[in-house]
């Protein structure tokens, strides 16, 4: 009996055990529950408000071309300057012109660069923009001239743009205005789509192929110099091929586009001046995104603390030069406000 009244209080106390371990694991469930959905709450409310409305992406261009790395060097001058509170610019690699204005006009971007010819072609719904113009955006400076430069090599035996029927053509990416205006210049020179064999590359990727003898020509607008031509100038014998004559005729009459010579002293292996055809890159705003104050601050910071950009490029963004390509465009007010300040609007 003695036994038996053991074993009964042995298990009495072994099940008093189990029920009290069972009744701490399900507040600790409950405790662990509560835990993970308070921070779930905090991030929700976070991204719902606060200091997000003031991170800003700037749209750039592909990574070969002029715009990505100049992007990078203007979002650093605008992070150091710009006191706003939770004030920060991410600048991000895009197709460029057109993608830029377009993700503008979605109210997916804050700030980006283009070609003002193609911002001119937005606000009207022309071209790329055919039914659906972008009108939340205005001009916030002049950033420098881009140039439309037409490479290929010496071993191709090719010499003018008229002889690129049926060869490897890189246009630039899809959305850009070197895209663009590539098809416009093949256009002059009686090339329609699908007499060349077309590439929509940025140039850097373009030149690559190129210097591999995988394509005949490559077509960008750029800053002078540009890199990826000098780099590939040490690998191959690069030519240049003019846009002159009546294509030059026919792109001006078609077009907003000027005529320009590329001058010899401007790459090493040049020996004479290269007719081609010139635009300018601008930063435009969204003004449905970045307020009056914001405009001002990124319009008043950049341009007066442009000395900190290595970039070649940033040379050109002078306030004797920063309303070029605003002609016909709105301007953002609060780049308005600063232009105003500076007695730079009649």
């Amino acid at each position: 009996m003695k036994k038996k009244g053991l074993i009964l209080l042995i298990l009495l106390f072994a099940f008093g055990v189990m029920l009290a371990a069972c009744g701490g694991g399900e507040n600790e469930e409950a405790e662990d529950n509560e835990d993970t959905e308070e921070p779930e709450v905090e991030v929700d409310e976070g991204t719902s408000g606060g200091d997000s409305g003031d991170e800003i992406q700037l749209g750039s261009g592909s990574t070969g071309g002029t715009y990505y790395p100049l992007g990078q060097q203007i979002a650093n001058v605008l992070n150091d300057n710009v006191e706003l509170e939770g004030f920060d610019v991410s600048s991000v690699s895009t197709d460029a012109s057109v993608d830029n204005l377009a993700r503008i006009g979605r109210d997916e971007m804050e700030l980006g660069m283009s070609v003002h010819l193609t911002a001119l072609k937005a606000l009207n719904g022309e071209d790329d923009f055919d039914g659906n113009p972008v009108e939340n955006f205005g001009f916030m400076g002049h950033i420098y001239p881009e140039v439309m430069q037409v490479i290929t090599t010496e071993q191709s035996g090719i010499t003018s743009i008229d002889e690129l029927e049926g060869q490897r053509v890189n246009l630039g990416p899809p959305g850009s205005a070197s895209n663009s205006a590539a098809k416009l210049i093949l256009e002059a020179h009686g090339l329609e789509e699908g007499d060349y064999e077309a590439y929509e590359e940025g140039f850097g990727d373009a030149a690559s192929r190129l210097q591999n003898g995988n394509l005949e020509a490559n077509f960008g607008l750029l800053g002078l110099p540009a890199g990826n031509i000098t780099e590939l100038s040490t690998q191959r014998e690069v030519v240049f091929l003019p846009i002159e004559g009546e294509g030059l005729d026919y792109v001006e009459e078609n077009s907003d586009y000027g005529q320009l010579d590329i001058e010899a002293d401007t790459y090493d292996f040049l020996d004479e001046p290269v007719s081609t055809v010139t635009a300018y890159a601008i930063l435009v705003g969204s003004t449905d995104l970045v307020d009056e104050e914001t405009g001002y601050e990124v319009t008043k910071q950049l341009y007066e603390n442009v000395d900190s950009i290595e970039h070649g490029q940033g040379d050109h963004m002078t306030m004797e030069n920063i309303m070029n390509g605003s002609d016909n465009l709105p301007l953002h007010p609060g780049a308005e406000q600063y232009f105003e300040e500076e007695g730079l609007l009649e």
